[in-house]
Order: C-alpha cells, then structure tokens, then sequence
C-alpha cells in the first residue's frame, strides 16, 4: 500500500468521497466499477477533457494523475473498449470516455483521435471499517441494484426520450420538456438509463429544472448492458417515483439499435406499459421514418413526436409528418410547443396546456 497525489478524479468516482491523497493497493481486480490511479501519458489536441467529481470539465495533460473507473465502452460516434483480464501497476489502459471510464481500446472514431494512453498505477482503496486501516478495493456507486425489483410508480407519468443514434437530440429534447413543465407548475424528476457513465447530461436536467435526477452509474454500473439495463430502469424509475413528482422524464442513452440495453427495456413488458409518452429523436429524415416503424413494429409503440436534427427546419418536419404520420417538433427552436404538447396529451397538471397546432 502506498499513497499518492490526485491532480483528477474522473466523475464515474463521484458517490465515493476521495480526497486528493489515496491509497493504493498493487493486487487489482479487474471487474467493471473498480476505481483505479492511472498517469496519462501523452497530450491530445481535441476529445482532450474529462468530466471532474464536480462536474466542470478539465483539460487532460501528459503527467496528469487521475482516478477513473474500469469499464467497457462500446460508442457509434467515439472509443469501443473492452475490460481487461488483468492489470499490474505500469500496464497501459485507455481512457475511453468523457466521464472517466478506464478500458482497453479496441476501436476509435477518426473525429476523436487516438485515446489517452494511461499508465497503471494501483487500485483506490477504500476504507469502510470505523477505526481500522483495513483498505478494500473502491468501486463506483453508492446504491444497490435490486435485480428482481417491481416497478412501482403510483400513478406518476413516464416520458421516455428514445434515439436513432448517440447524439441525436435526446438530452436537449429532455431538458426542453423539463423546462417547460417546470414553468406550468409541475415537478418534474429525471434520469438516464442507459449508455456510459457521463454526469453531463443529469446536469443539464437539473439545470433545466428537475428536482431530483439519477444515473444508472448511481447503482455501480459503469456502462449499461442487455441484461442489466431493465433492472436498473426499474429500480430508477421506482426510486424517483417515491419522491412524488407530477412527472418523471428520462433519456434512453445510445440508439434504439445499439449494445447498452435499449431494446431490452423496450421489450420488458412492466416497464413499456409504464410508458406514458415516447418522444423519437433523429438526426434525418430516413431516421426518423425508420425510429418509427421500428418502435411500431418491434415494440408496439407509437411515438407521440418526433424531435432531433431531422426537424432543423420545414422539409425535414414535412416529410416526417407525411411519411410518418407523427407531429415534427424542434426541441431548441420550438421546445415549448414540445412541452405543451407533452402536456396536453398526457392531461399533466390542473390547467392543461393548448395542444399545439
């Protein structure tokens, strides 16, 4: 066990309170949301930051001492990364992502460029014994996944923010909706269910005004996967639910065609029967037509608009709307309509809103 100096702590750590100072213990095991020290070893001129414990986003530079967790990746648009077998102090690792998680890179984007390369230098021990310097290995998350959980939501409304792809509107569709329905009076709570533990987006909810949001990274999970991402949407939405709000919003990180589990929530028939609204995000109008018949046909669920890109302007709306037969939104330009269509369609609220025209 030795100590050493932090100059980073990624924010998939943030459940767990580490100061600058940690120690460290050379037998690591190599399971995913182990909390590991690594020195970074070269400079990168673009996808150079990471999303601190506090939320800021900092620079990352050669001879930076940081505190990420292990993990698998597995982005459209950035690194697909694999857990390693085995790691010893001085082996290389990859930082695969914006929040902090540490894996073997496999594959990149060209837009990215090549990851950080990171030298191994120990795993993060924690201390939960009262008076005893007994270090066990740190793992992210501070709550406990119930595998067997039932959904229990007492009535609240769900919204569900679906995608075609990573990066193709969900969160700015979901703080839109927010920020509507908190200026009509309501409560609303948020989370995300899905993709790679990344604090950025639940931070955009809360800024948009949800009072209370969440993470799958809350319950340990690094990244979300089939065969667990229908756990961990019910025991956030049953978790968010006991705190009462008038509605609760959440994002389906990645696409519906992708590896963090989308698909398997959509298929767990408790958890698409709690779905009040789905709102389909998409980058083009080919998209959007495919989401559609998608959600329809492998899932039974109609949309009730459709936001992202493809709805940029008057064109994209038009071909939507005829080829879709679903209202074309635009959640920047137009997220009031989105909301207050949202709204009046679900009967949110004493004084329902106009449903737009």
């Amino acid at each position: 066990m030795r100590s050493v100096i932090i100059d980073k702590i990624a924010s998939v750590a943030q459940a767990k309170e580490i100061g600058r100072e940690v120690r460290l213990s050379h037998d690591i095991p190599c399971e995913e949301g182990i909390l590991i020290a690594a020195e970074v070893l070269n400079n990168k001129s673009r996808y150079n930051t990471l999303e601190l414990n506090s939320g800021r986003m900092a620079q990352v530079k050669r001879g930076d001492i940081i505190v990420g967790a292990l993990g698998h990746r597995k982005a459209l648009f950035g690194y697909s990364g694999h857990l390693p077998e085995k790691l010893a102090p001085g082996d290389s690792i990859q930082i695969l992502n914006l929040g902090g998680v540490l894996g073997i890179c496999d594959s990149i984007n060209p837009s990215k460029g090549q990851p950080f390369d990171c030298s191994v230098l120990g795993v993060v021990l924690d201390f939960p014994y009262l008076g005893e310097r007994i270090g066990v290995p740190a793992r992210v998350g501070d709550k406990t996944l119930e595998n067997q959980a039932t959904l229990e939501l007492n009535g609240t409304p769900v919204i569900a923010m679906a995608g075609t792809c990573m990066d193709s509107g969900k969160t700015v569709a979901a703080c839109a909706v927010i920020s509507r329905f908190r200026h009509r009076g309501l409560t609303v709570d948020a989370f995300k269910a899905t993709g790679v533990a990344l604090r950025r987006d639940i931070l955009a909810m809360e800024d948009s005004g949800a009072r209370n949001t969440s993470i799958f990274a809350d319950f340990g999970i690094v990244a979300t996967s089939p065969s667990n991402a229908p756990a961990l949407t019910r025991n956030l939405l049953s978790g968010l639910a006991l705190q009462k709000p008038d509605v609760i919003v959440f994002e389906l990180g990645d696409g519906l065609l992708g590896a963090y589990g989308v698909e398997a929530i959509l298929q767990d028939p408790e958890i698409r029967g709690a779905l009040s609204a789905v709102v389909l995000c998409a980058n083009d109008p080919v998209g959007a037509w495919g989401g559609i018949k998608l959600l329809r046909d492998e899932f039974g669920i109609d949309p009730i608009a459709v936001t992202g890109r493809a709805t940029d302007n008057e064109v994209g709306v038009a071909i939507i709307e005829q080829q879709g037969g679903v209202p074309g939104i635009n959640a920047l330009s137009d997220g009031a309509k989105l909301g207050d269509l949202l709204q009046h369609k679900l009967k949110l609220g004493k004084s329902n809103a106009e449903e737009p025209e």
